[in-house]
């Protein structure tokens, strides 16, 4: 169990893994402020705990609400991002100026207020290409796409700040996280939000490539637990994780699991594939399990399980 924080901020905490964290935060009686520009985040995640944490409305590139929203906290989780692949390949310059200079912003406001740790979230797809598995943190990092450079840069000054400033950081590659909340809207969505509106409407889901590439699926829960170990670890500082389960699920078979949920016989729509998409992908946990001791608790069965019903009733 890790240990409680006395106060935490999190950027990005309106949004699908920041509040599932936010409600960890607050259930462990951590005192919480949040900040968001609700660009992709939704006040409405955090609807259950609203009266127990101080919610700021803006954006990680001012810093003025930064140094307003860091006061007095211990750890800083950093989640807030431009997530798309897409909209980083479309916008490459208005991306990086979030997800780069907002996040050395994030780092110089825990500089200034003496905060002790910065735990940020970071992506496999800075692995790249590079076709072998499973991934590493020792690999040589080759991103195809510049949401995945902008990771990478960030994890570079998470390491300058650490060595030059005596700030406690620490990494976490995400595979692809999946759970309740997570937004089906976006066309560039998590593959599983989307086949989860597709099966609540009976619809044809598009498979981009064969279908036979595969992903490491995590449920959110799961990676909230790993940012909570790493904020408290003592062997987590300096490093960078993956946080994963070091297993392999198809995007074929994943539909039609999901249809079996449903209740459903429907085909999936196949489309050529797109740019910056990587084929196959899963994770090492050896190295995430030896320092923190974390390794995930939810099967992928119960964790889709738990997904579909939640769709199902919010739709």
């Amino acid at each position: 169990m890790p240990k409680k924080i006395r106060h935490a901020f999190v950027s990005g905490g309106a949004g699908f893994i920041g509040s599932h964290l936010v409600d960890a935060l607050v259930a462990q009686g951590s005192k919480v402020t949040v900040l968001d520009n609700l660009s992709t985040g939704n006040v409405v995640n955090l609807q259950s705990v609203e009266n127990k944490i101080v919610f700021l409305e803006g954006d990680i590139r001012d810093r003025e609400i930064l140094d307003k929203a860091t006061e007095g906290c211990d750890v800083i989780f950093h989640l807030a991002a431009v997530v798309s692949v897409q909209q980083t390949i479309d916008n490459p310059v208005e991306s990086a100026m979030v997800n780069d200079m907002g996040s050395l912003y994030v780092l110089e406001a825990a500089r200034k207020a003496n905060i002790k740790r910065v735990v940020f979230s970071s992506s496999c797809a800075v692995y790249g290409d590079d076709p072998r598995l499973p991934k590493t943190e020792t690999m040589q990092p080759k991103p195809v796409s510049p949401y995945a450079v902008q990771k990478r840069v960030t994890e570079q000054y998470m390491r300058i700040y650490h060595e030059l400033y005596g700030l406690e950081t620490v990494c976490l590659r995400y595979f692809n996280v999946y759970g309740p909340r997570q937004d089906p809207s976006s066309p560039y969505s998590g593959v599983i939000s989307i086949f989860m509106n597709k099966a609540v409407e009976a619809a044809s889901p598009i498979i981009y490539d064969d279908g036979n590439q595969s992903r490491d699926f995590i449920f959110v829960k799961d990676v909230v637990t790993a940012n909570l170990s790493s904020a408290t670890s003592k062997n987590a500082v300096g490093q960078i994780f993956n946080i994963g389960t070091g297993e392999r699920v198809r995007i074929n078979r994943l539909w039609d699991m999901i249809c079996g949920l449903a209740g459903l016989r429907v085909e999936a729509t196949y489309r050529p594939p797109r740019s910056g998409d990587i084929y196959e992908s899963v994770a090492s946990t050896e190295h995430t399990k030896a320092c923190l001791g974390f390794a995930h608790a939810h099967s992928f069965e119960n964790g889709l399980k738990l997904t579909f019903e939640w769709y199902a009733k919010n739709g």
